[in-house]
């Protein structure tokens, strides 16, 4: 078996052949690599990544290099999705302190959008996020700006004491909560900011395999068409609800970040 992500019509046996169904596993996750540059090794997700980079570019390049009073259709869908992530959650979340990230959320959102887009595009058919190094990366990304801003802001004593010290609480209660809250706040949260992406992802994509190979593998006879007409069904009910979900973690992963970054401008009492 090769390492490449198996696809339903390369599956020889069909249901009543006296032979198992091939369901999919991690080795749909590991791809073989296109090309090596010294020790890097250049792969279909980097590629993804690549492209799916390139085209937010150009769609924000193109949408505002000549910016209109009265926008055209392309900027006009730019502008709503700036203006849906700068006041539907920079400003819910954050408040007007939050203006100056705005660039960094707007870019989290739509990067992380495309990256799970990915998994429904023909060809590509793949969500660069179910790969676990893709939302890591994003989580020290975050890591390292709200834990900036929470030192920049209150200094390292009074950053230390946001991190670790909610107020308002009876002071016994401390003793335990504060290594809680240190543990937590300063290395659970990108763990569990990467895995959620990463996890829902790939629990997606693996759910749509088995179901599309299903489809396949169930073919040959009336019956067993009977049940990949039901496989087929499900594929499809799965890759609509899939849409809502890659949609809904990109603003997940976005809310998260600004939320990590409220908690950092708050002074330390």
């Amino acid at each position: 078996m090769s390492s490449d992500q198996l696809l339903a019509f390369e599956v020889d046996c069909h249901l009543f052949q006296g032979c198992g169904f091939e369901a999919p596993s991690v080795w749909s996750f590991i791809f073989e690599p296109m090309f090596t540059v010294g020790p890097l090794e250049f792969n279909k997700p980097m590629l993804l990544a690549f492209i799916g980079t390139g085209l937010i570019l150009t769609f924000f390049g193109m949408a505002f290099s000549k910016p209109k009073v009265v926008p055209g259709k392309l900027q006009m869908v730019a502008e709503a999705g700036y203006e849906f992530v700068r006041k539907g959650i920079a400003r819910e979340v954050i408040g007007k302190k939050g203006e100056p990230f705005v660039p960094l959320l707007v870019s989290l959102f739509f990067f992380v959008w495309v990256m799970n887009l990915w998994a429904l595009i023909p060809i590509a058919q793949f969500p660069v996020t179910s790969v676990i190094a893709y939302p890591a990366a994003l989580a020290i990304v975050v890591w390292v700006t709200y834990m900036t801003v929470t030192f920049k802001t209150n200094g390292f004593v009074g950053g230390m004491r946001n991190l670790c010290v909610p107020s308002g609480l009876p002071k016994p209660i401390y003793v335990i909560l504060t290594p809680i809250e240190f543990v937590s706040n300063i290395f659970v949260r990108p763990f569990t900011l990467a895995v959620r992406l990463f996890a829902n992802m790939f629990a997606g994509h693996t759910l749509i395999l088995i179901f599309t190979i299903a489809t396949w593998y169930m073919l040959g006879t009336v019956l067993g068409t009977v049940y990949a007409t039901a496989s087929f069904a499900m594929t499809v009910v799965l890759t609509v609800f899939e849409l809502f979900i890659q949609a809904l973690q990109a603003y997940v992963f976005t809310v998260l970040t600004a939320t990590y970054l409220s908690q950092a401008l708050e002074e330390a009492h």
